[in-house]
């Protein structure tokens, strides 16, 4: 339906496992760079180092977490609300409800918190007649409203929970015990988030561009019947 309609792209790829972070240039990663190795991490290198982690974790029964990033291209501008239901409001109730996810950030994120503002601001220029940002730090949405740049988020994944290495808990009763997990688990998310990370993605961005579409037609009939 997005990609149809409005020609826009989803493409989410993992970026850190544990220490290991891919610095990947989000204006031409493709989804068949992600899907060409187990990991769904583009940069090759990054990618070996990921795999031998994940391998290294698994052989010890530990677990690790990481950071999927996403960039959706193409989003028109006018999508959300300015108060409630802004659209980085809905992308994050939507990534914060995929199971193990623990943060989420669009644009800039968290490392707005240490720049000034006339550092952060996205200055505005004219791109054949179309008005677009000089940088995207505000990661495509402004006021709760898309603005026509690309959309830039990572969500944060836990490590599982579920590990074979002995755990202190209390049984039934309140007394300490120590626990393993048996049988298979996967001792990292992030391959298998990247996919679902898109997937809700793509929802929100569809819910709002059919809702978009309603206002407006409500719009031009309220403005047809007062004519």
């Amino acid at each position: 339906l997005l990609a149809v309609a409005l020609g826009i792209e989803i493409v989410a790829w993992a970026a850190q496992i544990a220490d290991i972070v891919a610095e990947v240039d989000s204006d031409r990663v493709t989804r068949e760079l992600v899907d060409s190795h187990p990991t769904r991490c583009p940069h090759p290198e990054a990618a070996v180092a990921m795999a031998e982690r994940i391998s290294a974790a698994r052989a010890e029964g530990d677990s690790l977490g990481g950071a999927v990033r996403l960039v959706a291209r193409n989003v028109p501008p006018g999508l959300g609300e300015p108060v409630f239901d802004k659209l980085e409001a809905d992308l994050a109730r939507a990534m914060l409800s995929i199971p193990a996810a623990k943060g989420f950030e669009i644009g800039s994120g968290f490392d707005a918190a240490r720049i000034p503002g006339s550092r952060h601001n996205d200055p505005y220029r004219m791109v054949d007649g179309r008005l677009r940002t000089l940088t995207n730090r505000s990661g495509g949405i402004q006021g709760g409203i898309s603005n026509g740049e690309s959309l830039l988020m990572r969500v944060a994944f836990k490590p599982p929970a579920t590990i074979g290495k002995e755990q202190e808990t209390v049984d039934a009763g309140g007394r300490p015990k120590m626990i393993a997990a048996g049988g298979r688990h996967d001792p990292c998310v992030l391959p298998r988030a990247v996919p679902i990370v898109e997937a809700m993605a793509a929802l929100v961005l569809a819910d709002h561009w059919l809702r978009h579409l309603a206002l407006r037609g409500a719009a031009e009939r309220i403005d047809g019947a007062a004519t």
